[in-house]
């Protein structure tokens, strides 16, 4: 089945990602009693996550909330991933402390963050280092225009991490200049289901490199975008006519 569904704009997207989002918790909720979402950055997520706080019927009681990345800066300012997110959907919505896992960036350096932010990983799942990689249930994604997903920019060393599941980032070419914490490939790709929501001409290249790479194996894939094949799990791309034109 293609993984690549086109929509008119970012506002279909985020429509059409909300409904996709609903049915992962039901079906989660119903398979084993919760559902964990990581969270992403971006615009067209901020959409989805504004229309998902306006649902109605939702058991947001059992929902847990990650973030696949962020920058490291307070959690007060504007460049920050989770403020996005308590500002469009977790302060929207009844829900308790335990059911946020914000990355701690009041950590004195982002790699103490990253290892921090992993160790919460394992106790939520009640696991170790050792055992197998947990599996979210819905691992939601961006893209840049140079094709980097989560913080994983190309070329750096965060993208050729294979044994741990957080890792702290240096800054990619895009803005803003600051280190990074991120899920690694690995985490992402142990995904039960991973959503990427891509819109904009100015992603066009990239995610005809990608486009191009979904065709080759992961290890042969020029874009970190391109990287991401769960392994267990279902890949789903939603974009835009702008970047498929």
């Amino acid at each position: 089945m293609d993984p690549i569904k086109a929509f008119k704009d970012a506002d279909e997207i985020a429509a059409a990602a909300c409904n996709y989002v609903l049915q992962a918790a039901r079906e989660s909720i119903a398979e084993h009693g919760v559902f964990n979402i990581v969270l992403t950055g971006g615009s067209t997520p901020k959409k989805l996550y504004e229309l998902l706080a306006t649902q109605t019927g939702v058991e947001w009681s059992k929902w847990h909330f990650f973030m696949g990345d962020e920058r490291f800066v307070p959690v007060d300012d504007e460049r920050s991933n989770q403020k996005m997110a308590q500002d469009s959907i977790l302060s929207k919505v009844s829900l308790g402390p335990d059911q946020i896992q914000p990355v701690p960036v009041d950590q004195p350096a982002a790699d103490q963050a990253a290892s921090t932010y992993e160790q919460q990983i394992l106790e939520y799942f009640g696991i170790s280092l050792s055992d197998p990689l947990p599996a979210f249930d819905l691992i939601l994604l961006g893209m840049g225009s140079d094709g980097h997903t989560a913080s994983l920019f190309p070329g750096k060393l965060s993208l050729k991490e294979t044994q741990r599941l957080v890792t702290a980032s240096e800054p990619g070419v895009l803005p803003p200049p600051v280190e990074r914490i991120t899920f690694t490939l690995p985490l992402i790709n142990a995904g039960r289901r991973v959503l990427f929501m891509a819109a904009g001409a100015d992603k066009a290249q990239a995610f005809k490199h990608v486009c191009q790479d979904l065709t080759k194996i992961p290890q042969e894939a020029a874009t970190p975008a391109g990287m991401v094949r769960p392994a267990a799990g279902k890949l789903l791309w939603y974009v835009d006519q702008a970047i498929v034109s």
